[in-house]
């Protein structure tokens, strides 16, 4: 078999997909988008850098409520994404690291696993969690531990997944139904409320909460900083939104500079984010802030190590890996780790660990599964699904 693998991390909201070769993985947007400008025309991942004007664009996703559900959507993405434009590869020489969802139901993974299979033609199969990637990435790079607690927070939802000697904890497993697609409308709504009408921003709105809102560590404290008036107030920020002729992406500015700025330029839409800033990632520690009644991330991880054997917890308590977009919030490494510490027993050791880039650390987990040497004996092969059908997939840890 050809040792190079293909790898695609299948996320709601982003694609990651790589060769075994690729230091990083090209990160694609995973649906498809129309603009009120270019309405003749559909803009599919990575292609809506091509469009003009991303006001008021319309998104459609393949991904409902975490699972594939619109295959038509997906295939087209999926179709660009193994497409010569994108990603050139030979499938007839090379398997596929593919990610699902955590408990798929079983006529998805049939759909995939065939498309998969016939329709692009792979040599072979792997269906994995991204979970699972993370825990061998993890335990790659710390080969001592025999536990480990991987908190994935992406567009969808927010899972907990502990891991037991590599292998997942099901009695363990939590599901916050809170994610980044959450975060971006609650923005949106307070937003249009207080400022201005933005409800059909998404993109614009998705942009600006990448670009200012942080995880605050002391929110009593920065509830307090945002009542002041500027200058004592260090919170709150101009953003400048695009226009798409001059500024293609939000601009961040102090209250000064906007100052300054307005007098050269007064056609510019500015919002001012002050408390937002940091109240909108809060919703990830207590949905119950906005009528979701469940227990927030720190809650569900105390939950989840106390379902798992007691001899595990002072392992699992010490090895928290963070992965998925909502991981990149400033100050989330902090937070988590103050108010796990806070909650924890007092004699077990608490490490929260957020990777440098948690949006592509399953991806890299996958390229490194891809290289162990008993990588082979976990896959599917093209000759077995051909001769067993779906049945042959069984035996995949999901």
């Amino acid at each position: 078999m050809n040792t190079k693998s293909y790898i695609l991390d299948n996320g709601a909201y982003t694609a990651k997909v790589g060769h075994t070769d690729d230091e990083t993985p090209k990160i694609i947007p995973n649906y498809i988008m129309k603009a009120k400008s270019e309405r003749r025309r559909t803009f599919i991942g990575d292609q809506l850098s091509e469009c003009r004007d991303k006001s008021g664009l319309y998104f459609m996703l393949g991904f409902q409520k975490g699972y594939l559900l619109n295959w038509d959507i997906q295939k087209t993405v999926w179709d660009y994404i193994f497409s010569k434009d994108c990603c050139k590869a030979n499938f007839l020489e090379m398997p596929l690291i593919v990610t699902e969802p955590y408990f798929n139901f079983s006529s998805i993974q049939e759909g995939m696993t065939e498309m998969f299979f016939e329709e692009y033609e792979f040599q072979a199969l792997l269906r994995t969690n991204a979970g699972n990637l993370s825990c061998y990435h993890y335990h790659h790079d710390k080969p001592s531990t025999k536990c480990c607690l991987v908190v994935e927070t992406g567009y969808s939802f927010t899972h907990i997944v502990p891991y037991i000697l590599q292998k997942k904890f099901k009695p363990g497993m939590l599901r916050i139904n809170v994610g980044g697609k959450i975060l971006t409308n609650h923005l949106k709504e307070v937003i249009s409320y207080r400022q201005l009408h933005v409800m059909e921003e998404t993109y614009v709105m998705n942009q600006c909460k990448e670009d200012l809102c942080f995880m605050s560590t002391d929110f009593d404290r920065d509830h307090k900083i945002a009542k002041m008036k500027w200058p004592k107030n260090t919170i709150v920020r101009d953003y400048v939104l695009p226009d798409y002729t001059t500024v293609n992406r939000g601009i961040i500015r102090t209250l000064d500079e906007t100052s300054v700025s307005r007098t050269i330029d007064k056609d510019q839409q500015v919002l001012r984010m002050n408390n937002e800033r940091f109240t909108i990632p809060e919703i990830l520690f207590y949905p119950n802030d906005i009528g979701i009644p469940q227990m927030g991330i720190s809650e569900a991880i105390i939950l989840s190590i106390n379902l798992c054997p007691e001899e595990t917890r002072p392992h699992l308590y010490n090895n928290i890996i963070v992965t998925g977009g909502n991981g990149c919030f400033p100050g989330f490494e902090e937070r988590l780790t103050k108010e796990v510490r806070a909650l924890a027993p007092d004699e077990f050791d608490v490490s929260v660990t957020v990777p440098e880039n948690p949006i592509t650390y399953a991806w890299h987990g996958g390229n490194l599964l891809s290289k162990d040497p008993d990588f082979f004996s976990l896959v599917v092969t093209k000759e077995e699904y051909d001769e067993e059908g779906f049945s042959a997939c069984h035996r995949f840890d999901v």
